[in-house]
């Protein structure tokens, strides 16, 4: 074998893996370097955002987001699946049942048209018969080829013979969700809404066999030992049956449906669980094609109560107590609740969606595989390894006994309901969403498509090389094409798959520049390609920063500490108590002592603060200008900053209105021919730290009282207040001639009643809209 891709891996000379690790199973040393390798670029792309990114998968859970056609996937490796190919398609949506009969020929019941299908080993196939009811959710065979059909809602089970049905036995149930026959060829019937297995011996002798308390039997089985296993619905209730109305509970699963069983020779038994979906659009389906609303099972006798700790063990549900056997109530009883609406399918959050158990010999319970994201509907054990059904896309996955999970097939469909066993290995696959059924060899297909998910690289980018890592036995043939566009999904819109690629080391990718960009891999040849891991190399187009807003406000802060005074000045104070005077007991100060000045309490700053984002995530450096109204040029304040906050002393701005621009970078993390800026101006700040003045005359006293005439004006904004105060007395509004005040320049007139004679002091106050006070003292006598 060859080893593709090594030229990939070591990186500018660092971490060369002395062994030839291609797979994803790498020895421990190499992982260290590995994983010391994928750090240091972390941090790279982290502190240069713009720089060359990389797209890599690699690993199981990757790949496993891409789509798969005659590809499978292994321990994180991709490679040619067993070949997939259509045995039947039919004309409905689903095909919920299949069974083998004799020659090799399969039964399949079908939705919504309830239809039963003969399909023989070459793909021919004809309807064997049509039900009147929507849904064939059972089919079974008897040991002599006889066909057993069970039809829902409210059908029965019909014996199939010669293209005629004659009605073999009817529960009166709802829902028949399962059939089985036992080794005394007694035909076991699941049925739904009450949970109840009918035993039927022959045409319409049929009896229950046992009443489970659960709302639906999904499933039946009978293991080695003759005795009959039920899978249940609500509460995922496992129970092995040993005779009519007794019963043992193997498994309490905490999921709500036993969806599968299959039992095994040496006494194990696997079972596969998932959250009632199943159930729920099988109901829903059959309600749907008959024209009525989606059912509710009315259980009079059943109450449930689902805590949280409850949802995780499963909710529990009890056959009804026999009323005979009840106690007398202690208190007097009171009015029976009304019957309790019990869902086709109960879905606890917070638990798995679906898990595959392992119910060994001595009933211990070995939980073997479970998943949040897809619905597990079938199991099939074969050869040693367990293979089982989903819902994502119709796949097949298979578990080996060291719980190694390989996604052998994936049918592109909505789901892959039923799984039967052919003779020589093969495996047919029953789907839904479009009623097919898929025959899966024992031997790998001759080519395959691995399709990956579409990546995003966030803007417009410019694609660089792809690498791959791969393993190639002689003759094998691994080729890799790309695709580009700029819608999210990919669509006519885009560019057409490129031609094949084949330098594993790096190919120059040909897909035109564009935001998103998907890559496929072709395999081929007489053995297997083992893909490992793919990587897209490109530079996203650098986008420039985003300033969104600018706000500014004043803030005032206390002025600095004034200096202390000398302890000397202390003594020019000289107090003094006159006694020879008729005021005695005054206190005076010597003429000699200084007047004490009033500090201004604080000065005013203006915070000047903005909110900018780069698309990129690049660190952002900021230039802060400003210019005066009328002015030409923009003065810089600061560079280099780093901040988004700057602090402006309010007093080296003279009165007017400022502008100011806030210029965001990303050069510090970008080459400079590809680094952007952007700008962002706010809006217009009005700057007035001058006080209107004040203009009177003298006050003149009238009869009672005085009257004044004045004038306030502000050169930098209109004012907005004025207001008096008379001998130190509250300020009482004033307003002005125009009766509005609301200009720069406005007269007022000052009428003050009852004045009492003698001395008072008047001071007058004005207000601009920078809130600067213009205060004018006057004295009335």
């Amino acid at each position: 074998m060859t080893e593709v891709g090594q030229a990939s891996w070591p990186v500018m000379g660092l971490f060369r893996c002395p062994q030839a690790c291609v797979r994803q199973a790498l020895p421990p040393a190499c992982r260290a370097k590995r994983g010391l390798l994928a750090a240091f670029f972390a941090t790279a792309l982290t502190a240069h955002a713009a720089g060359t990114a990389t797209w890599e998968m690699s690993g199981y859970q990757e790949f496993l987001k891409g789509r798969f056609q005659g590809v499978s996937l292994t321990e994180g490796r991709l490679l040619l699946a067993p070949k997939l190919e259509t045995l039947f398609s039919s004309d409905q949506p689903m095909v919920w049942s299949l069974a083998q009969g004799p020659g090799g020929v399969v039964y399949a019941g079908t939705g919504h048209q309830g239809r039963v299908i003969r399909v023989d080993p070459s793909g021919a196939s004809a309807v064997l018969w049509t039900s009147a009811q929507p849904e064939i959710f059972a089919v079974a065979v008897d040991t002599k080829g006889g066909v057993y059909a069970a039809t829902s809602p409210d059908g029965a089970v019909y014996r199939i013979a010669n293209g005629k049905a004659e009605e073999y036995f009817s529960p009166h149930s709802k829902y028949i969700w399962s059939l089985a026959f036992g080794a005394d060829g007694a035909l076991y019937v699941g049925t739904g809404e009450q949970g109840k297995i009918f035993r039927v011996t022959s045409q319409g002798k049929g009896e229950v066999y046992y009443e489970t308390g659960q709302a639906h039997i999904t499933s039946l089985a009978i293991d080695p030992q003759g005795r009959l296993l039920a899978g249940t619905e609500p509460n995922g209730i496992l129970y092995r049956v040993t005779a009519k109305d007794k019963a043992f509970v193997l498994y309490d699963s905490a999921l709500p449906e036993i969806r599968a069983i299959s039992p095994m020779p040496d006494g194990t038994i696997y079972a596969a669980a998932l959250g009632g979906s199943l159930a729920r659009k099988g109901a829903a389906a059959s309600q749907g094609a008959a024209g009525t609303a989606a059912p509710v099972v009315t259980a009079p006798t059943i109450s449930v109560t689902v805590t949280a700790e409850g949802a995780q063990a499963g909710g529990e549900i009890k056959p009804p107590a026999d009323p005979s056997k009840q106690q007398p109530a202690s208190a007097p009883a009171t009015p029976a609740a009304p019957p309790v609406a019990v869902p086709l399918a109960i879905e606890y959050a917070g638990v798995e969606k679906s898990a595959l158990y392992r119910i060994n010999p001595d009933n211990t319970v070995d939980t073997l595989w479970t998943s949040k994201e897809e619905n597990v509907y079938d199991l099939l054990p074969r050869d040693g390894q367990l293979f089982f059904a989903t819902d994502s896309g119709g796949r097949v996955y298979r578990l080996s006994p060291d719980r190694k999970l390989t996604l052998v097939a994936q049918t592109n469909e909505g789901e892959a309901i039923r799984l039967l066993p052919l003779p020589g290995g093969g495996i047919l696959a029953a789907t839904g969403d479009m009623g097919r059924i898929y025959k899966l060899a024992a031997t790998n297909g001759a080519d395959g498509v691995y399709e990956s998910p579409v990546h995003d690289a966030g803007t417009v980018a410019r694609w660089g090389r792809v690498s791959w890592r791969a393993t190639m036995p002689s003759g094998a043939r691994l080729s890799i094409q790309t695709r580009s566009g700029n819608s999210l999904r990919p669509d006519p819109t885009w560019s057409e798959w490129s031609g094949p690629l084949s330098d594993a080391s790096g190919s120059i990718i040909p897909s035109p520049n564009a935001r998103y960009i998907q890559w496929k891999s072709g395999f081929s040849g007489g053995l297997t390609p083992e893909l490992d891991t793919v990587t897209v190399a490109y530079l996203p187009q650098n986008s420039p920063p985003i300033v969104k807003a600018i706000t500014i406000t004043p803030q005032w802060v206390a002025p600095p500490a004034a200096r202390a005074t000398p302890p000397a000045a202390a003594a020019n104070a000289i107090s003094m108590t006159v006694t020879d005077t008729p005021d005695a007991n005054v206190t005076q100060t010597s003429a000699g002592s200084p007047t004490q000045p009033l500090a201004r309490a604080a000065n005013q700053v203006l915070n000047i603060t903005w909110q900018a984002e780069d698309p990129d995530a690049d660190r952002l450096v900021y230039a802060l200008h400003f210019r005066g109204d009328g002015e030409r040029d923009w003065k810089l304040l600061k560079s280099g900053i780093r901040d988004t906050t700057y602090q402006l002393d309010g007093d080296v701005l003279a009165d007017g209105r400022y502008l100011f621009r806030v210029t965001a970078s990303d050069r510090e993390v970008n080459p400079p021919a590809s680094a952007r800026e952007s700008e962002l101006v706010g809006a217009a700040v009005l700057i007035d730290n001058t006080p209107p003045a004040i203009t009177a005359g003298a006050p003149r006293r009238t009869a009672t009282g005085a009257e004044l005439e004045f004038e306030a004006s502000d050169a930098a904004s209109p004012l907005r207040r004025c207001e008096y105060s008379l001998d130190a007395g509250a300020w009482i509004p004033l307003e002005a001639v125009d009766g509005v005040i609301d200009s720069h320049s406005e007269k007022f007139v000052l009428r003050i009643p009852d004045l009492p004679p003698g001395e008072h002091i008047l001071v007058l106050r004005a207000v601009d809209s920078g809130n600067n006070a213009g205060l004018k003292k006057l004295l009335i006598r």
